[in-house]
């Protein structure tokens, strides 16, 4: 075996009679090679996208698509960090305000207006739990609103008001401490109703309120049963007259 370590094939190796022994590859060595390989990257990927321009000619019909799929990829990045440094904040505005701020908003664009009173509890309730709301969904435009500015004469019993927009048009509404979620309102349960509406696209797997609407169902179901079993026990106890 010319690779043996023997005495002899030393001497045979050093008067050139065998070739230099094998070195075994170092482990780590391939290792480091291996991710050098997988971290190498395409000259667009380090590219902006003025850069990408400038350089389109440069590259080969495989290279334009896979170009064009990232630019898109790069814009889609962009816009998402433009809504991020424009929003992530329950901001306020004023009645006139509202139709630029909301009804002329970005096509593209959700929209969630709190109209309130701040002598309303359950609205100071809301406004908390929408500033939070804000931040986990910059790409939404959060804001709030003193009813009055907006609207004359609005009547308390239908605050706080919640209104969601796209495009100019409402695609859902929450008027009144009920349908908001009530005085115990917590910030998952209000995330549960601007997800179903389609405002958000919340990381929730179900509505955080279901086991206590179960509980009231099934509280709802054994008060009627217990009155039925004791409207039939009273019956049974009076006397039949002939």
């Amino acid at each position: 075996d010319p690779n043996e370590d023997t005495e002899w094939n030393d001497i045979l190796r050093h008067f050139g009679i065998l070739p230099p022994k094998e070195k075994p590859k170092d482990e780590i060595e391939e290792m480091v090679l291996h991710l050098q390989k997988e971290a190498e990257v395409k000259p667009y990927e380090r590219m902006n996208l003025e850069e990408l321009k400038e350089a389109e000619d440069n590259f080969d019909e495989a290279d334009r698509k896979a170009i064009e799929m990232y630019r898109q990829q790069r814009l889609q990045e962009w816009k998402c960090l433009q809504r991020m440094q424009k929003y992530g904040e329950l901001r306020e505005i004023c009645g006139e305000q509202y139709v630029k701020e909301v009804t002329n908003a970005p096509e593209d664009i959700w929209v969630i207006i709190h109209l309130y009173r701040s002598s309303i509890p359950m609205c100071l309730l809301v406004n908390e739990h929408l500033s939070l709301l804000a931040r986990k969904f910059p790409e939404v435009k959060f804001l709030k609103a003193i009813v009055n500015s907006c609207i004359e004469n609005y009547h308390d019993r239908c605050l706080p008001t919640i209104l969601v927009y796209k495009s100019g048009e409402i695609k859902g509404r929450f008027i009144g401490v009920a349908e908001c979620g009530g005085m115990y309102l917590k910030v998952e349960e209000l995330e549960w109703k601007l997800a179903e509406v389609g405002a958000i696209e919340t990381d929730l797997e179900e509505n955080p309120k279901k086991d206590i609407t179960n509980m009231m169902t099934l509280l709802v179901r054994d008060v009627s049963a217990h009155n039925n079993t004791n409207t039939k026990s009273n019956d049974v106890m009076k006397p039949h007259i002939t």
